[in-house]
């Protein structure tokens, strides 16, 4: 238990460290996180949970998909990302919930989808973070792991190489979402996106 609260620890120091500067830092993604959304097929009404939202730049094209009478909530570990997204008027679109991925204090089968930007990669334990997502969602509701470049373009963004162990090729993340409670229907790994979707097994 003390490694996860330990992982937990560093990943909120890290968010906690840009949240300030997150947007200015990347300020074309708009564009490719509306892309994302709109690739969700999210209907009127439906409850969806933006996981790990950061500084909530999901959560306007989130808000427009479901409508006044859809439920969106912005769920983030870091209350500096939660900070920036109210200073960026974000609130407005979705309800902020400062909470843990792997202790979502959410009914079970409660939501109808799940998007999950850059979340995987800071996972303390990834199958069982997303088992925890899959509770909230219901029988064939969504996931939708996404990032606004792919995988080759984020690692040199980084100054790190590709390693076969990486968590986000499909060859892996296939296996890991089945395990979990996840069946993936679509994968897109682009210079300029990544986008992987799942169903919630029934």
């Amino acid at each position: 238990m003390r490694c996860m609260s330990e992982a937990h620890h560093h990943v909120r120091e890290f968010f906690t460290a840009r949240a300030a500067d997150w947007d200015r830092k990347f300020p074309d993604d708009g564009p490719a996180f509306e892309r994302a959304v709109s690739g969700m097929g999210l209907h009127t009404g439906d409850r969806v949970l933006d996981a790990g939202c950061g500084t909530g730049r999901a959560l306007p094209p989130l808000r427009d998909a479901v409508g006044p009478s859809g439920v969106v909530i912005g769920m983030d570990l870091t209350a500096a990302m939660l900070e920036a997204a109210v200073e960026a008027g974000r609130d407005q679109d979705g309800d902020l919930l400062l909470a843990d991925v792997a202790a979502l204090p959410l009914r079970a089968d409660s939501l109808d989808a799940v998007f999950a930007a850059g979340l995987i990669a800071h996972l303390p334990d990834p199958a069982e973070n997303l088992r925890e997502l899959a509770r909230v969602v219901r029988p064939n509701g969504l996931l939708a792991l996404f990032h606004p470049i792919g995988r080759a373009a984020l690692a040199a963004r980084q100054g790190r190489e590709l390693t076969p162990q990486d968590l986000r090729a499909e060859g892996n993340l296939r296996p890991l979402l089945a395990r979990s409670g996840w069946r993936m229907t679509s994968y897109v790994d682009e210079a300029d996106r990544f986008l992987a979707l799942a169903v919630r097994e029934v």
